[in-house]
């Protein structure tokens, strides 16, 4: 969360630094959603097969070795290259930590609590980054952000190796990973992210774009097929389609697709449409901080006032709210920018824990590990589509890099409008799918709001003692 959010109140000195398009800046951030929400299922079934902490050990290794590649990036291409060694390294580390906490407890009282410290974790990360990046933008070059990372995946390193206990053998799943699936999964997401890019960049019958077509639709197509009929399919379409887990897919998608938007709309509209400097941008977004870092005291309350399945769709609606606000009302003020930022993050505190409570408590006991990678997948790829969506649109509507020093009252117009179009496109699809999540939880069975305590296992708490 850190390394996404710290790094997008840098991006129109990134631009102007490495000279990059509005094609190039797009995937600075989106490079790295890609590779996080493809290879996560993938390494969530290797995990279970060699050991989450061996796993978690090799992705902070890369972690700290991409992110000190940082200090010799000199073009836009190399620090998209390290962005995606990242997010291969974000999908190493993080399957595993989720199922974990749900696993130790039964009540579901205790499982919010539990799932909402680790969403605390990451929102306090998500909360500080465009703050402390903006600020460490006036006295240093933008390099640091990420160089920030080499500590803390070694301080990360060293709590795990000699903190957590290795995986014992019987908790391993003896079958095979399916790497086609997975494999063909990856293909089919970047695709689906990348071909909008091509088809505005080269045109609709260019080459290019007809060829990313044929090859999306293909890998689309064989991911389909594989899952259908693999033995052991990297993602089981049944598990998919039970009800709590659809819908709290769906509202953990509408969560980071709104999101993973505002944050890139926000940061253009200070620092592009607006002219304002880093630290000032850094300062605009201390709304969104106080909320996500505040917020967190309520999520309990707010659950047990209103129900697992109510809060879930009311604070998605939420967020919804806040992107529908920002692209319909942004440009009459920056009063409509703090509503939608503190919109969001609330909404954001609370459907964080619920959405991925609702998924595991919707999966069979031996899944969970399944279901927190989906969660996290969910929550990934949709940032990702945020990122594409409004990348693209603002380079249709935008002639020539938005990282230019010219702008002209009738291009500084045309790039307000498309920001405007970004948001409410966005806020669309959202609103969609917090209705998907609606309907699909209505078709669960009823259930009680909490289930009894259980004791943890004898090898649980051997292997999860800290």
């Amino acid at each position: 969360m850190l390394d996404n959010s710290i790094l997008a109140v840098a991006l129109p000195t990134i631009g102007r630094d490495l000279h990059a398009s509005t094609t190039g800046l797009q995937w600075v951030t989106g490079a790295y959603s890609v590779a996080f929400g493809g290879l996560m299922l993938l390494f969530g079934a290797v995990a279970d097969r060699i050991g989450r902490r061996r796993v978690m050990l090799v992705g902070l290794v890369l972690l700290a070795v991409a992110s000190a590649a940082t200090a010799f990036v000199d073009s836009t291409g190399e620090l998209i290259a390290v962005r995606v060694l990242m997010g291969v390294a974000a999908a190493m580390t993080t399957p595993g930590s989720m199922a974990l906490a749900f696993r130790l407890f039964a009540a579901e009282d205790l499982r919010v609590r539990a799932l909402t410290v680790i969403s605390t974790a990451g929102l306090v990360g998500l909360a500080v980054g465009p703050t402390v990046g903006g600020f460490v933008l006036v006295v240093a070059p933008w390099q640091v952000l990420l160089l920030a990372n080499v500590p803390i995946a070694i301080l990360a390193l060293v709590g795990i190796a000699t903190g957590v206990a290795a995986d014992q053998r019987s908790d391993l799943r003896p079958d095979p990973v399916d790497v086609t699936g997975a494999l063909l999964g990856t293909a089919a997401m970047v695709g689906v992210l990348l071909t909008p890019t091509v088809v505005v960049e080269s045109g609709s019958a260019s080459r290019e774009a007809l060829v990313a077509v044929a090859a999306t639709v293909a890998a689309v197509i064989g991911f389909g097929i594989r899952v259908s009929t693999a033995r052991h399919p990297v993602l089981d379409l049944r598990t998919v389609a039970l009800p709590l887990v659809a819908s709290g897919l769906a509202y953990k998608a509408a969560s980071g697709l709104a999101v993973a938007g505002l944050s890139y709309l926000v940061t253009l509209q200070l620092q592009f449409a607006w002219g304002w400097p880093p630290a000032l941008a850094a300062i605009g977004t201390l709304p969104q901080v106080v909320v996500l870092l505040a917020g967190g005291r309520f999520v309990g309350p707010v659950v047990q006032r209103l129900g697992l399945g109510r809060a879930a769709w009311v604070s998605a609606a939420a967020v919804v709210s806040g992107l529908a606000v920002f692209g319909a009302l942004s440009r009459f003020g920056y009063g409509w920018v703090v509503v939608a930022l503190v919109l969001v993050a609330a909404g954001m505190r609370v459907v964080g824990a619920v959405a991925g409570t609702s998924v595991l408590t919707g999966l069979p006991a031996d899944r969970t590990g399944v279901g927190a990678a989906l969660v996290d997948t969910a929550s990934e790829l949709a940032s990702g589509v945020g990122v594409a969506v409004t990348g693209t649109v603002v380079a249709a509507l935008v002639a020539g890099s938005i990282t230019t020093t010219h702008w002209s009252p009738a291009r500084l117009d045309a790039f307000q409008g498309a920001l405007t179009v970004s948001g409410l496109s966005l806020a669309l699809v959202a609103a969609l799918l917090v209705v998907v999540g609606l309907v699909r939880a209505r078709s669960a069975p009823v259930r009680p709001r909490s289930t009894p305590a259980r004791p943890v296992p004898a090898a649980d708490q051997e292997s999860t003692h800290v």
